[in-house]
């Protein structure tokens, strides 16, 4: 456990605000958590866990102590049929995936270069190019920080959705992911149905190694380094809207991707709707709608808070306007004591 003298966030979140925390403190293991918690100077605080900050907006100062995950190790067992990965939460997700291709255990190689870490990973459920977390969780260890505990879910007790899991609901308080369980089949069969990979499905063979490279090659192009132009990735959700509402908008516009979500229903692509909207490049104060990618919104340098979330709810308002389609953050709102939302914020 390591008390941080400097309370600056900017080194700790990919959004590279100017904003500050009361305190900060590295975790290095599951005690190192129930000491703090447990700790007569914090109990009066309010508390938040940090990976790499790669999904949050500070909106302001944070009046309490910040707790990075520092967790570390992975560890490997097999059967005759899947290889099955323990990893600590503290750990870099996209390096996670580097190892596992470069060891020749495939079946990650679509989630490569996503930001954060291992702990993050059930928390949002991330996705990309045809996979989700949960396609390849087999279990998630909880620790509970009133009884210390911790404790095995598997992963239909996660309760995965898009986007979403149990560690959005009812267990966001009062517990911290300290491992999660990753099974990968032996009989691999790469996943190829997303269009910027299609191009892999016409080789005779592709290996995870050719996939994990493509990803990185299209993410690189798409999206900003975050060490160049603070971001948190992908800000808002594809929007599932009524199929009524996706085949009107798609009548005017048929070039507009849209995908089949069930109960008559519809998957947007929420960049394109910024795009079309006419916000690509966007600038307000200090943030913009990036250039490349709509659907990210970047700190050019010296953005504030207040720059951000303005422009988030002109990205909402004018994409509402156009298409009668509400968009809905992905990233997590971080108020002065607790999370919020972007309605929430601009409210006050």
């Amino acid at each position: 456990m390591k008390a941080h003298s400097n309370t600056s966030l900017k080194p700790f979140h990919t959004f590279g605000l100017d904003v500050h925390a009361k305190e900060i403190i590295d975790a290095q293991s599951p005690e190192d958590f129930l000491a703090i918690w447990r700790d007569d100077r914090y109990k009066t605080l309010p508390k938040l866990i940090v990976g790499e900050g790669s999904n949050l907006l500070f909106c302001e100062d944070f009046k309490g102590l910040v707790v990075l995950n520092r967790l570390k190790g992975i560890s490997v067992s097999e059967t005759d049929t899947h290889w099955h990965l323990h990893v600590a939460s503290g750990e870099n997700w996209h390096e996670l995936v580097r190892w596992t291709v470069e060891h020749n255990m495939p079946g990650l190689e679509n989630l490569a270069l996503i930001p954060g870490l291992v702990g993050s990973a059930p928390i949002q459920n991330i996705g990309a190019y045809g996979v989700e977390l949960n396609d390849r969780c087999e279990y998630v260890d909880v620790l509970h920080l009133d009884s210390g505990d911790i404790l095995r879910l598997s992963a239909k007790e996660c309760a995965f959705g898009y986007r979403d899991s149990v560690f959005k609901q009812s267990l966001k308080h009062g517990h911290v992911i300290v491992a999660v369980g990753l099974q990968l089949e032996k009989a691999w069969e790469p996943v190829l149905g997303y269009g910027a990979l299609s191009d892999l499905a016409a080789k005779p063979s592709v290996s995870a190694q050719a996939i994990f490279d493509k990803v990185c090659e299209i993410r690189r192009a798409k999206l900003p380094d975050p060490y160049v132009l603070g971001n948190a990735g992908s800000f808002f959700k594809n929007p599932v809207v009524a199929a009524s509402l996706g085949n009107k908008i798609k009548a005017k516009y048929p070039a507009m991707p849209a995908y089949p979500a069930g109960d008559h229903q519809m998957k947007l692509a929420a960049g394109w709707l910024i795009e079309k909207a006419g916000l690509k490049g966007h600038k307000l104060g200090g943030a913009a709608v990036h250039e490349k990618q709509a659907l990210v919104l970047i700190n050019t340098g010296d953005a504030s808070a207040q720059d951000v979330v303005q422009l988030a709810k002109h990205v909402v308002d004018t994409v509402y306007q156009s298409f009668g389609v509400e968009l809905e953050h992905e990233v997590r709102f971080m108020g002065a004591e607790e999370e919020t939302s972007l309605e929430t914020v601009c409210q006050r």
